[in-house]
């Protein structure tokens, strides 16, 4: 994978955290991104694996951090 296009994933699996609803969880987002076919399911894992090594989730749950990139991330798609 490139990084250009880990990078737009990165940003669109924060956005899809960011969004979810109360009663999902991390994996329901994550099965979820995965059946758009935007990634499998093992590269999916391997997102989320970096999100949380780059202190953007913690405790299944977006940080400081991971919110602000998530809002950007929003701005951007928008334009």
């Amino acid at each position: 994978m490139k990084s250009e296009e880990l990078d737009i994933i990165k940003k669109v699996t924060l956005l899809g955290i960011l969004k979810k609803q109360p009663d999902e969880t991390l994996n329901d987002v994550m099965l979820m991104l995965a059946d758009t076919g935007m990634y499998e399911l093992k590269e999916a894992k391997q997102v989320f694996k970096e999100l949380k090594a780059e202190q953007y989730l913690s405790n299944g749950q977006l940080t400081l951090k991971g919110i602000t990139a998530a809002k950007a991330a929003e701005l951007e798609f928008k334009q």
